[in-house]
């Protein structure tokens, strides 16, 4: 059974104009143990009274092993939505209710393929934020690739970008590609491309016998990747999935 507790914020800041990185504390103290790629519920109440909630992965750094003190996330403001009213004027000191970890679009210990493909849009790529120590530990092994693709519709919009670029400066055979839609960076990078994240996979040759995929962000995003995906060959089992839905 999930563990339901109260979450008081410490620290935000705006990642993007419509992004905010929220970094909480149980208010009993705890830490929370958690797999990277999971997610938190956040509950509360529509005006009117009636119970609702959202889903966020957790965005804290870790390893798995080792309980997080702090608990962080992101989230978009949805113009109108409640959770948007509650999370975008929370401060600090302020507290919610929330209950996790939840979810299994985690690394798989025994994946044993060549390449990882992380493809990502939007706050989707929270997940692959949390799991980098993780990737860090599987590119030490030796033998292995990974590979992340990021779609944004410009520079702005890309959460955590620094933080990746810094990831893959430090650890041969991790890349990053941010795949901007709209309008390309004022200093691109090599890996930059001009479009969607699943029109870039033709780049990279996917194929079943040295890739396993994790699609997270934008539904059609998602959808999109998986269909072009099974056409280069990908059984299902090796393209994990999980879709981030906009609620109002």
């Amino acid at each position: 059974m999930a563990d339901h507790f109260t979450l008081r914020l410490v620290d935000s800041y705006m990642l993007a104009p419509t992004v905010r990185h929220l970094v909480f504390e149980r208010a009993d103290g705890q830490a929370l143990a958690f797999v990277p790629g999971q997610f938190l519920q956040v509950h509360f109440h529509y005006d009117d009274g009636t119970p609702t909630k959202r889903s966020y992965s957790v965005a804290t750094v870790g390893d798995g092993r080792s309980p997080a003190q702090r608990i962080e996330i992101a989230v978009s403001y949805v113009d109108g939505g409640a959770a948007t009213k509650l999370l975008g004027s929370l401060e600090a000191g302020q507290t919610i209710e929330a209950s996790g970890p939840y979810g299994r679009f985690c690394l798989q210990p025994g994946d044993a393929h060549p390449r990882y493909l992380l493809l990502a849009t939007g706050t989707g790529v929270t997940p692959y934020r949390a799991m980098l120590p993780l990737l860090r530990e599987l590119l030490a092994q030796g033998g292995r690739e990974v590979a992340l693709l990021y779609g944004a519709r410009n520079e702005t919009e890309l959460l955590y970008g620094a933080e990746f670029e810094a990831f893959e400066r430090e650890n041969p055979g991790f890349s990053f590609h941010a795949c901007l839609s709209r309008q390309a960076r004022a200093e691109p990078r090599p890996n930059d491309r001009s479009g969607h994240v699943q029109g870039v996979l033709a780049e990279l040759s996917p194929s079943a016998d040295r890739d396993i995929a994790y699609l997270c962000g934008n539904p059609n995003m998602v959808d999109g990747a998986f269909n072009a995906l099974k056409e280069y060959g990908l059984p299902v089992p090796q393209i994990r999935r999980e879709k981030y839905i906009s609620s109002r």
